[in-house]
């Protein structure tokens, strides 16, 4: 049976340092002492409804359920080396949230994080929104199903992962992803997925200047294209645009099947794509 801390302020260092079996409820994290690293190396750990003002809480942590939770702009690398988590209802906002962490579910969640999820492996994100800058950079194994997002450079780097029924408005999202699926998504940009390796669009729209440029195995299924010029340069691709495309460029390899496009440029010798009009 778990030990229930209940209505408590903690602002000393360590406060709860290695805890094993505690329930954390109503309590807060802030105060003068400014102590770092509350629950460090703890284990089989709920927090239920609890503010977090102070920094570094859950460090090589096992077992962490987080519920109607908030983590302040101050609360600076909340998740690190964290594994077996379980976050929901809360909100996730200060700097460098979730790094090096395995086995993450997030859902009903809010993340204003720059430098959000780095280097993750297997997290499941639903109904959530983020606000960050180099979002999920170099993780694998995402889930990602209604989800929002607004920042920059993100999904760099992963592989293995899904999304559906997302909203991403990020540039220079997807570079150098690998083994890559989103499906009925709106992804808005500049610079959409530059060399990214097998990473297949299904129903999705696609908004913004040069996309999808030096892919490998890329593949479109029932897309559409807004405001997207210079599209496909170096890429091998296979796609079906059910919309007007403004340009596209030296694609490597592969057949384009596009309802319209307005000019096609074929400057280098070596591209071989072909582009055939629905």
């Amino acid at each position: 049976m778990s030990k229930l801390i209940q209505g408590k302020v903690f602002d000393e260092e360590r406060a709860l340092y290695a805890s094993d079996g505690i329930e954390v409820d109503n309590c807060k994290f802030d105060g003068p002492a400014d102590g770092e690293s509350a629950l460090k190396e703890s284990k089989n750990i709920k927090i239920n409804n609890c503010y977090f003002n102070l920094r570094y809480p859950f460090w090589h942590d096992d077992n962490l359920i987080i519920k109607d939770s908030e983590m302040t702009e101050n609360c600076r690398a909340a998740l690190w080396y964290t594994n077996d988590v379980t976050i929901s209802d809360s909100k996730l906002h200060g700097i460098k949230a979730l790094r090096e962490c395995s086995n993450v579910r997030i859902e009903n969640s809010d993340i204003i994080s720059p430098e959000f999820g780095w280097s993750v492996n297997d997290i499941e994100m639903k109904n959530s929104s983020a606000q960050s800058e180099y979002f999920m950079m170099r993780s694998n194994k995402l889930n990602f199903d209604n989800v929002s997002l607004k920042g920059k450079y993100s999904f760099q780097y992963i592989t293995d992962s899904v999304f559906k029924n997302c909203n991403f408005d990020t540039k220079d999202a997807f570079w150098h992803a690998n083994n890559v699926t989103i499906k009925n998504s709106v992804i808005k940009g500049e610079y959409l997925a530059w060399y990214c390796e097998n990473v297949t669009f299904e129903n999705c729209t696609i908004i913004g200047t040069q996309p999808l440029c030096y892919c490998k195995n890329l593949k479109m299924i029932n897309c559409k294209m807004i405001d997207t010029d210079l599209s496909f340069e170096k890429s091998e691709v296979e796609a079906t645009i059910n919309s007007d495309v403004i340009s596209i460029k030296n694609p490597k390899s592969g057949i384009i099947k596009v309802k319209s496009v307005e000019e096609v440029i074929i400057d280098d010798s070596k591209a071989e794509g072909k582009i055939e009009i629905l």
